[in-house]
């Protein structure tokens, strides 16, 4: 992960519009465990682009580990009707154990809330 932070940090640099050279930065902080840091590039980069589902994807889930299940709903639901959920299962790759099962456990109970 700190060589990819490096490579994604040189990407940024060249190109500072390159939205994914973002994602891959902070990607690689949050493999490093430093989630504030990647928060603070997934919200720049949403900045920029409101509608852009695999950073708020990413971002509900740094929002759920922080333990703000509304704003990680309220991501979720953005990403839902962006209509381009295929990039959940790429993202879940990336995210640690713990992690992966968190969101799955969190996307598993809303979905047999709203079925209820």
């Amino acid at each position: 992960a700190p060589g990819v932070f490096q490579l994604a940090c040189l990407l940024v640099e060249l190109d500072t519009a390159d939205e994914t050279s973002r994602i891959l930065c902070a990607d690689a902080l949050y493999q490093m465990d430093r989630g504030e840091e990647a928060h603070r590039l997934l919200s720049l980069a949403l900045s920029r682009n409101p509608q852009r589902a695999p950073v708020l994807a990413r971002l509900a889930l740094l929002q759920l580990k922080k333990g703000f299940v509304y704003d990680g709903n309220q991501l979720l639901q953005r990403v839902i009707r962006t209509g381009d959920t295929s990039c959940l299962l790429p993202i879940m790759d990336i995210f640690k154990d713990e992690d992966r099962k968190l969101m799955q456990t969190h996307c598993r109970l809303q979905a047999l809330a709203i079925l209820e």
